[in-house]
């Protein structure tokens, strides 16, 4: 009953990691990979556990499909993989391919949230107690790969979230190996650090990518192993080592720990957007600022990106008082 009446969602609710799986409306054709079975503790929702993996609804390393699978696509140490997730019962079930199957199988109960406790969240707001008691299955993903989550919140950096989602997708497709297995469709698996670094400058270009982003990209490949390394640390050490790369900064690294840590306290600062929402649904303060913002999740310590994540999904925001934010489409120039 709490999930019967969830609102459509919606571009902030899509921004908390909200992903719609389609209800089974047909048999699910018979198993062909590697397959792992997973019973979860409690409630668990494909679509807003694994959601914020996904970067715009073109995204070539992320599908769902209508029998109610997931398919994702991840360039694990072991090489390529195709993980395909989706409800068998009262569990999971993982299939995956390519030589990173065994990798992404292991770690599927993580994927999945399995590090995560959720019970241990109080709200303190009647908007957060609501949201969450209508997404009861709400867990955060721990992925264990740093660079798949790194390279597109550098892509996203300073500018609207069409634009980044066209550039991941524009690099991944011409740059990126195709995915192993019976992929419903084309799907891409994410190009190595040697392919990004010698990407040609034109290409970067037609992908709308300015110099300053491909730059950083670039320095952050060059130390991939090195970075790779911070999924074994704690999150706050993790982003002090990603911050040591010139054009990282404290948004970036904070969106890239959220998913490759399932970093529940991790909130993201210095976002053009996300004081405003946070202010406005917990505060009434449509003009607040980071520190309104760290200051309203203070009661959550412990728990911030989780509340945050929470006021997205309610879906309330304050009304529009100027216009978007222009697109600059600089492969145009």
């Amino acid at each position: 009953m709490a999930g019967r009446f969830t609102p459509r969602p919606t571009r902030t609710t899509v921004r908390g990691g909200e992903v719609v799986v389609p209800v089974p409306r047909r048999a699910v054709r018979a198993d062909t990979g590697r397959v792992r079975d997973w019973v979860p503790d409690g409630p668990l929702d494909l679509g807003l556990v694994l959601g914020p993996l996904r970067r715009g609804p073109g995204d070539p390393t992320f599908r769902t499909t209508p029998d109610g699978s997931v398919w994702q696509t991840a360039l694990t140490p072991a090489g390529a993989g195709t993980l395909r997730v989706r409800a068998s019962g009262g569990g999971v079930r993982g299939e995956a391919w390519g030589p990173g199957a065994e990798w992404l199988l292991e770690r599927l109960p993580e994927l999945l949230g399995a590090a995560d406790d959720p019970s241990v969240f109080v709200p303190r707001h009647r908007l957060v107690a609501v949201a969450r008691h209508r997404r009861p299955g709400l867990r955060l993903t721990r992925t264990g790969l740093v660079l798949e989550s790194l390279i597109p919140s550098i892509l996203e950096q300073k500018v609207t979230t069409d634009e980044a989602y066209r550039a991941w997708r524009l690099l991944v497709r011409k740059f990126g190996e195709p995915a192993p297995g019976p992929v419903p469709g084309p799907m891409h698996v994410m190009p190595g650090p040697r392919t990004w670094a010698v990407i040609p400058s034109w290409e970067w270009h037609r992908a709308g990518v300015d110099d300053k982003r491909a730059s950083t990209i670039l320095r952050a490949v060059r130390v991939a192993g090195r970075l790779e390394e911070a999924a074994g640390m704690e999150p706050g050490a993790a982003r002090a080592r990603l911050e040591l790369v010139s054009g990282v900064g404290p948004w970036t690294s904070a969106e890239t720990v959220q998913r490759s840590h399932g970093a529940a306290d991790e909130v993201t600062v210095g976002d053009l957007h996300l004081p405003r929402i946070v202010g406005w649904a917990l505060g009434g303060d449509r003009d607040a600022d980071d520190s309104v913002m760290l200051s309203l999740l203070e009661p959550y310590a412990g728990q911030r990106h989780r509340a945050a994540r929470l006021v997205l999904l309610s879906g309330r925001v304050p009304g529009r008082r100027a216009p978007k934010m222009p697109r600059w489409d600089i492969g145009g120039l």
